[in-house]
């Protein structure tokens, strides 16, 4: 059985670049996750040994709409007071590169980047074990 926390690594792994760059696949039976970066040399997946039926591919957190609409709703919960101005002034950072350095230098300027980083978090496991729930995956106790 798998943990919570392995599911979690993989995940973190397959966000933490582009969306289609990682790839990581849980084996439901076996509770081994297979590991694939198109970036890297890292490749245990053989695209050939994969049963559709006992193997699930870990999601981006794109797939678990955790992108633009996590930080809109922080904006939202949490710049409420400024948040016609705000929501403006972010919806404009977010129309270049290096998007999110520049909202995390907002939110530094504001002195709330560690509440950004609580947020992000907490959300991110919440629609994790969403995910897990939905797709029958059971986690060891331990988590």
């Amino acid at each position: 059985m798998i943990t919570f926390s392995e599911i979690q690594d993989a995940f973190l792994f397959v966000s933490s670049a582009q969306y289609g760059m990682h790839s990581a696949i849980l084996g439901k039976d076996s509770g081994r996750i297979y590991y694939r970066s198109e970036a890297g040399d890292i490749d245990e997946i053989d695209d050939e040994e994969l049963d559709c039926d006992t193997f699930i591919e870990i999601p981006h957190k794109n797939d678990l709409d955790l992108g633009l609409n996590l930080v809109f709703d922080f904006v939202e919960l949490h710049l409420a007071d400024e948040m016609m101005d705000e929501m403006i002034y972010v919806q404009r950072i977010f129309h270049g590169s290096g998007a999110y350095g520049r909202f995390k230098d907002l939110l530094e300027q504001k002195g709330m980047l560690q509440r950004w980083y609580d947020f992000e978090n907490l959300r991110e496991e919440e629609a994790l074990r969403q995910w897990c729930t939905e797709n029958e995956i059971s986690l060891a106790k331990q988590d």
